[in-house]
């Protein structure tokens, strides 16, 4: 027997190369799922002929022996009667399952619980009218008000889980009566790997793993690996730069240090012009015309998305770019290189798209047969069940001139 402190969230200890260590206990040999290996592995631990490692603590009781066998087995079998987990905040959580009902406090969870076919289990979200045309299963939900969360409304509810972004879920933890558990998912998609062990961590806990394998092979994983392959082995010297601002005003900027925009830039082949600088910041606008952008990417919230038809607000938006005399000997200005995208389109579920429309902007010549808008309709078709919309002649997503 192996004896540990306890379940708390600490750090990890990687002992096979993997993508990503899927954060669940049972994951004994810290890869990308719970299976038989972990089982071999939990014997060799206690054999001595393998280190221990957190995730081994199956049953998270504080020692790795034999007794962690069969919650590993039934974790396998999708039988398990609790799962403890590491969330994105780095909190341990164990839920009871199976799941039935649920207070969701974040759009991006509910896209995973609708690819999953379980939006009948959420019990009340916080916004029903966040996206009425996108999440049409929200307008008859009950709301449990705005931010910051309260704990008595989600009570009332009596939820099985609750779950939300970790900007929400960490007023909530060690505070919700009668012990209900608190999940924080991000599904903001900093990397790939991140965002799909988030994804493939909400199907161990609602039982549906082939739900979220497929969204992932079949759409999340398929696309990213596409460009990347195309991308990775190109020069410095011919990747493009790229300025990326935020919906929030002129000169509200996306840097390096972790955020959403330098992964996808990274992606698609592009050099982030302010790649050292923090996520987000005010740039100098003088900075911007010195480092002189190939290309410029703009985020518009409003006046965009599911819910408009006209692409107005989006021309607008890139003429006013256009027309800044500070930047009339950008390059990107000079060329016609400043595209405007809805900003929900770069976040949650259908990321994969706004990062094929970079791919596209920043290395036309290497995907002439990437088709952004036909990736959008596969994802409606596919992965938005209850929503009945043609992005060929509904909404307002992108905007290129």
């Amino acid at each position: 027997m192996v004896i540990l402190a306890f379940c708390s969230p600490l750090a990890l200890t990687t002992v096979v190369a993997a993508d990503y260590t899927l954060g669940i206990f049972g994951n004994a040999n810290m890869d990308d799922v719970v299976d038989e290996s972990d089982i071999e592995y939990v014997r060799d631990i206690i054999a001595g002929v393998s280190e221990p490692t957190k995730l081994a603590d199956a049953n998270c009781d504080g020692n790795i022996d034999e007794e962690d066998i069969p919650q590993i087995e039934m974790i396998i079998a999708g039988d398990e009667e609790e799962l403890t987990i590491i969330d994105s905040y780095n909190w341990t959580v164990t839920i009871k399952k199976p799941v039935q009902h649920i207070v969701s406090m974040s759009l991006y969870c509910n896209e995973a619980l609708r690819i999953f076919g379980d939006m009948d289990k959420v019990v009340a979200v916080n916004d029903p009218q966040k996206a009425p045309v996108y999440f049409p299963q929200m307008l008859d939900l009950p709301s449990i008000g705005g931010y910051p969360p309260d704990k008595e409304t989600i009570f009332s509810f009596q939820p099985d889980m609750v779950l939300g972004a970790t900007s929400w879920t960490k007023l909530l933890y060690d505070e919700m009566p009668g012990d209900i558990p608190v999940v924080g998912l991000d599904f903001m998609s900093h990397t790939p790997n991140e965002f799909a062990e988030e994804t493939i961590k909400l199907g161990y806990i609602m039982n549906r793993r082939d739900e979220a394998r497929d969204y992932l092979n079949n759409f999340h994983d398929k696309y990213l690996a596409t460009i990347k392959s195309r991308t990775e082995d190109l020069s410095d010297g011919d990747k493009p730069r790229v300025y990326v601002e935020s919906s929030f005003g002129e000169y509200k900027a996306y840097g390096g240090n972790g955020s959403g925009a330098q992964t996808y830039i990274e992606i698609t082949g592009g050099e982030n012009i302010f790649e050292d600088f923090p996520l987000y910041f005010e740039a100098d606008p003088e900075a911007v015309m010195v480092k002189n952008p190939d290309i410029i990417i703009k985020h518009q919230r409003s006046d965009a998305g599911y819910s408009v038809d006209d692409l107005g607000a989006m021309e607008a938006t890139r003429e006013e770019i256009m027309n800044r005399p500070e930047l009339a000997d950008v390059s990107a200005v000079k060329n016609g290189r400043v595209y405007v995208i809805y900003e929900n389109l770069s976040y949650g579920f259908n990321y994969p798209i706004a990062v094929a429309y970079m791919a596209k902007w920043t290395h036309p010549e290497l995907f002439e047969d990437l088709d952004p808008q036909a990736m959008h309709q596969e994802y409606v078709d596919g992965y938005c069940p209850g929503l009945d919309f043609d992005v060929y002649q509904q909404g307002a997503f992108v905007y290129t001139a």
